[in-house]
Parts: C-alpha cells; sequence; structure tokens
C-alpha cells in the first residue's frame, strides 16, 4: 500500500495544521489512516486507539498552541497522530532501537511531556502543570489532558478530579476519550454513566434551539429561556440523572461531542478554553475508525498488533505458544478442581490470558478496570472470605498496588496468588513497561513467597504449589513472549533442581527463572576453563532457600543471574541470607542496572546492559582468574 504525497507531508508543526483550510480536513484525516494502517502493520504497534483520535487529535492542535499549551495524553498508546502532526513522521522503525517511541518521549519532542505508560496519572499530572502555570503568572497557558474511559476507572483519576473541582481559575481542560473500552470493553460504574451521558444529545439540542429561538422572542423571550435554563438541573436529575455528576462536582461539562466530528470538536473545545476553569470536554469515539479489520475485531479493535497484511488485517506469521498461555490453560483446569479459585484482572482480561477461564468460569471473574489498589485489597478480603483470589497483572503494574500488597495482603497473610505476566525486559514498550522491580518490591514484604518459572512445565506446576498456600501471598512471574523449551532438571537437592551438576563445585550459578539458559551457557564458559559449576534453578526464589545457603558451602563463589534490578534483588537476598550464615563465599550478582531502559527488542536491550552469557561468562572468567 504506497502513499502518495498530500497533506500530512505539508505538516512538520501544529502552526502548519492551524493554516490547513477547514474544508480539507476530512482529507487530512483520510491521510492520517491510511499512513497509520501502512506503517504500524509493518512495525507493529498500537493501531486501534490511534484510528480512534485523529479527528480528536487534528482539532487539539488547532485549538491549543503546543508547546505553549502543554497536552498530556493518558498512557500515551494514543500519541501517534500527536507525533504526526508535531512533525515525526518517520515511523519505519517505531518501537526499535534508534527509533520513535512507541509512547510520548521528551527526547523526540518538546511537544512531550509524559513518558510513563501507567494509566490514570494524566490528571494529576495536568492540575500539576496548569497550578504551575498560575503561580509563574502565565494563566494564559493552557493545559490539556487527554484521558480514556478506561483509564478513567482508575482511583488516581478521582483524586485527582476531586482537587481539580475546588480549582475555579485553573486554564485546565479534560477530554474525555470515550470509546467505551480500554483494552477491551470498559466495565463498571463509570462506564454506566458514561453510557447514560451518550443518551442526552437531543435535550442539549433543545436547549440550543432555545437559547437560539426563545431569546429572539420580543419582551417574553429572555424570561422564558432563564426558566427554561434554571429548571435544567431539575430536568436532568429526573430524566438523566448521571449527567450531573461531573457539574456536582464543580467543573464545567460540554458534551458528548462527536469525536469524529472534527467541526464539532474544535468547537467544544473552544468553549472550554474560554472558560477561564477547569472544564471537561466528553469525546465520543470509535476505536479503529476507518480500517474494517479493526472494527471487525470484536476482542480489542487491534489495540496492539504485530506485523500485519494491511489488506486482510491478519498476521503475516502464526504466534507461538506464550507464556501467558501456560498460565491461561493451567488456570481453566485448577478452576474445575477448586471451586474456591477466583480471577482478578484489571481490565486486561486477554492479555493476562483470563479470557479462557472467564468463559468456563464466568462468575468467578473479576475485572476492576484499571484500578490495581483495589484488586489487591478486594483480593485480599476474597481470602478472607474463604476464597482463594489470583491477581493477574503485568509485573511493571505491580508497583501501583505495593501498598496493598504489604499492608493489606501481606500484614493480613493472606491467602492470595499474584500472576506477573511480562516480568523481566520487555523491551519495545520501553521504560515504563520494562517488569524490572517487581522481585525488589517483593522481596520487602514478610512472609511472601515468589516464584520463577523457567519453562512452560514449571509454569503450571508453580501455580498449582502457589495457589495451594493460604496463608501469605504467594507470586509467579515470567516474561513477555514464545515460552521457552522446558529444561529437565538433572537431579533434585532438596528444593532445587540441578540443571548442571559438577562433583565438587569451585563455582554455584543461581539461575533465575527465564535466566536458567543463560545460567547453563556461563557454566560450559567457565568449565571450558577449568571452573567446576554447579547449575542449580531454586524455583521458589523468595525467601532464600537454605538448600541454596547450604551448597554455597561447598563453593568458593556464587553467582546469582536474574533478570530484575540487580541492586535490590535476588542476587543481593542470597548475598544477604549468605552473609547471615557466615557462608565465606563470594557473591557474583548479575542484572538490571538501576536505570531506566531505552526501547529495544529484548535481546538488544539484554546486549546493552551485559546480561548475556558471553559477557557474564567473560567478567566472571576474568575474577576467577584474579583470586586464584
Amino acid at each position: 500500500m504506497g502513499l502518495e504525497a498530500g497533506l500530512l507531508d505539508t505538516i512538520s508543526s501544529p502552526e502548519d495544521l492551524r493554516r490547513v483550510p477547514a474544508d480539507r480536513l476530512d482529507d487530512l484525516a483520510g491521510e492520517i489512516r491510511e499512513f497509520l494502517v501502512d506503517s504500524v502493520s509493518r512495525t507493529g504497534g498500537h493501531l486501534g486507539p490511534n484510528l480512534g483520535v485523529v479527528e480528536l487529535t487534528i482539532a487539539i492542535h488547532r485549538v491549543f498552541e503546543s508547546p505553549t499549551d502543554s497536552i498530556v495524553f493518558d498512557t500515551g498508546h494514543q500519541s501517534y497522530v500527536h507525533k504526526l502532526l508535531t512533525g515525526r513522521h518517520d515511523f519505519s522503525l517505531l518501537k526499535k532501537q534508534g527509533g520513535l517511541s512507541g509512547y510520548p518521549s521528551r527526547a523526540e519532542s518538546e511537544h512531550d511531556i509524559v513518558e510513563s505508560s501507567h494509566a490514570s496519572s494524566s490528571l494529576s499530572w495536568a492540575e500539576g502543570i496548569a497550578k504551575a502555570r498560575v503561580l509563574s503568572g502565565e494563566p494564559h497557558r493552557h493545559t490539556v489532558a487527554v484521558i480514556g474511559d478506561g483509564a478513567l476507572t482508575g482511583g488516581m483519576s478521582w483524586e485527582a478530579i476531586n482537587n481539580i473541582a475546588v480549582e475555579r481559575e485553573l486554564p485546565l481542560v479534560i477530554v474525555v476519550n470515550d470509546n467505551e473500552r480500554s483494552y477491551a470493553p470498559t466495565i463498571g460504574g463509570l462506564a454506566d454513566h458514561l453510557a447514560a451521558l451518550r443518551t442526552t444529545r437531543k435535550y442539549e439540542q433543545m436547549l440550543d434551539w432555545g437559547k437560539t429561538t426563545l431569546k429572539g422572542t420580543p419582551v417574553v423571550g429572555d424570561l422564558v429561556y432563564e426558566t427554561l435554563h434554571g429548571v435544567k438541573r431539575g430536568i436532568k436529575d429526573i430524566v438523566y440523572p448521571q449527567q450531573g455528576m461531573f457539574e456536582d462536582l464543580g467543573i464545567k461539562y460540554v458534551g458528548p461531542v462527536d469525536g469524529h466530528d472534527e467541526a464539532a470538536v474544535e468547537q467544544a473545545l473552544r468553549r472550554a478554553r474560554a472558560y477561564g476553569a477547569p472544564c471537561i470536554v466528553h469525546v465520543i469515539t470509535e476505536k479503529g475508525r476507518g480500517y474494517q479489520p479493526a472494527l471487525d475485531d470484536q476482542a480489542d479493535h487491534m489495540h496492539g498488533i504485530g506485523k500485519i497484511n494491511p489488506e486482510t488485517g491478519l498476521p503475516f506469521e502464526v504466534a507461538g505458544r506464550i507464556w501467558t498461555d501456560e498460565f491461561s490453560d493451567e488456570m481453566v483446569r485448577l478452576g474445575e478442581e477448586r471451586p474456591d479459585l477466583v480471577a482478578i484482572t484489571a481490565a486486561m482480561m486477554i492479555p493476562v490470558g483470563l479470557d479462557k477461564f472467564a468463559e468456563v468460569y464466568p462468575q468467578r471473574v473479576i475485572d476492576v478496570g484499571i484500578a490495581e489498589q483495589h484488586a489487591v485489597t478486594m483480593a485480599s478480603g476474597l481470602a478472607y472470605g474463604g476464597m482463594h483470589p489470583v491477581v493477574a497483572v503485568y509485573a511493571t503494574f505491580l508497583n501501583r498496588a505495593f501498598d496493598q500488597m504489604l499492608m493489606d495482603a501481606g500484614l493480613h497473610h493472606a491467602g492470595v496468588t499474584f500472576v506477573l505476566d511480562r516480568a523481566g525486559v520487555t523491551g519495545s514498550d520501553g521504560a515504563s513497561h520494562n517488569g524490572m522491580w517487581d522481585m525488589s518490591i517483593c522481596s520487602i514484604v514478610p512472609g511472601l513467597r515468589l516464584a520463577a518459572p523457567r519453562d512452560g512445565e514449571q509454569v503450571k506446576t508453580q501455580l498449582r504449589e502457589a495457589v495451594s498456600v493460604a496463608d501469605a501471598p504467594t507470586v509467579i512471574r515470567f516474561p513477555k513472549g514464545d515460552v521457552a523449551e522446558p529444561l529437565t532438571a538433572v537431579r533434585t537437592d532438596g528444593a532445587l533442581d540441578v540443571l548442571h551438576d559438577a562433583t565438587d563445585p569451585q563455582v554455584l550459578i543461581v539461575g533465575v527463572g527465564s535466566m536458567c539458559p543463560t545460567a547453563l551457557q556461563v557454566a560450559e564458559k567457565l568449565e571450558a576453563q577449568g571452573h567446576p559449576t554447579l547449575v542449580v534453578d531454586p524455583r521458589w526464589v523468595l525467601p532464600v532457600s537454605e538448600d541454596v545457603v547450604r551448597l554455597a558451602r561447598t563453593a568458593q563463589h556464587v553467582v546469582v543471574i536474574e533478570d530484575n534490578l540487580v541492586s535490590s534483588g535476588i542476587g543481593a537476598a542470597v548475598t544477604h541470607a549468605l552473609g547471615a550464615a557466615d557462608v565465606p563465599a563470594r557473591v557474583h550478582t548479575f542484572g538490571i542496572p538501576k536505570e531506566y531502559l531505552e526501547h529495544a527488542s529484548r535481546g538488544q536491550v539484554l546486549e546493552a546492559i551485559g546480561l548475556t552469557p558471553d559477557v557474564i561468562g567473560t567478567q566472571l572468567i576474568a575474577r576467577l582468574s584474579a583470586h586464584e
């Protein structure tokens, strides 16, 4: 699908966009959608969300003047159109090393502000920015927060709204991009509320007619209109009681607006901009707009895709079996055996693999929306009530619910199992999606037990072991991508699986989860240099097994290899355990450095941080030689 030069090629900044005649904007929107389908189908990325915000993003950049005005995108995966309109047209390396980030990036453009892709934070960011403008004597500089109806299910959004509501002169516009979805359809009370708001257009149109027609009537026109306007809230409270929610909070509400009518969106945004106080603009959009394969995808309207055929929307390669599939299938089997098993997800039923469980046991699945904190505390309540909840989230999203894990699940000895998908280096989604902190934060929860399966068979086995624990939180974590080939233990030693044996080992290597294949390759390099090496998989890496301590007494060197923050991960825990037991072996830890990692493939990231067999082996050989 080749693209000819057109309007989009003439736009390198929002200033260029504002010079485009209004009657050509539909043509521009069409070009942008064609560009997105053509480009993202080659690289993979977030297609559906961006197809849905084309007219909305055009209108925002025509009404507001970035970067003088600040635009904050919640989660940021819907920022591709924003990138195009701010001069970034080379999508050939999207989400790849050296190319554009899949999210806003300050390194790319002065128009980008918030890089984190964790949901529900935009309103807090926006209030802070807007407040700073006022305090700095620049109230003419507006701040726009673009937040989806899915992200509004997060409690942080409502904490922000509660504070924004008391700001009477804050130059802040909140755009609610309502497509009835986050990844999948948005659920919960807020979703029902927004659905009700979508039905009120005729009532608003009647009021507009009253303003233009009744006020023009001699003598009594103004009086009749003011009377009608005065009962506006009363009519809403009777007919559409939900509509008044935002105004009850003290925030002006404009909408609902057809998000694909660019002129209507512009008009609404200009009204909000001129209001002089916080204002919500409710825009209804269609995820996947303009691309039939996306609209036909009922699961998530092609929220995130790999490389596809743009003509058909079908992937070029059939996806292999991934780690998530192992968890998904075992949950279904466990559900039949354990009627007390309940699955919880935070708006990610399909990505974390709970969709199969939901099909078989719909009454035992709870989707809380983007509300990880609530998920964990509710799970603690379920455990108290006699159920065994399994909370499945991405590893990086567990960060948001750490206090609840510590004080609700941990303190109360709740039998809750956490399943952390996308643990370790995920790569292409960038810094905020790498699951590199989970073992660090879990390590400080008293009583918590954490397993890192090395392959798909261990995912299933260790999940069963985890849900059998009723008196403490348990955690299972595994990476993104194709599942590893099974690694069969040569023997067991206590609670440990021995993956490579040695008599009188000089070196004990502790492989953590998906890093076990790396550990085996490092062992080969060490033994080739005359260093007998024993490789073990502890399986349950927290707390540190007494069997690891025991075996460490037989070696001169202990090596821990993990895909977690090295300064406070499993290596640090092993170092502490050996020190407390007066084990004299020298400990060498290899993991992820304390820095935010640039987007690239998983392999490229591991290479960049030196977490590969060649680099680890070379460093260890040098250290062992120096120690002899």
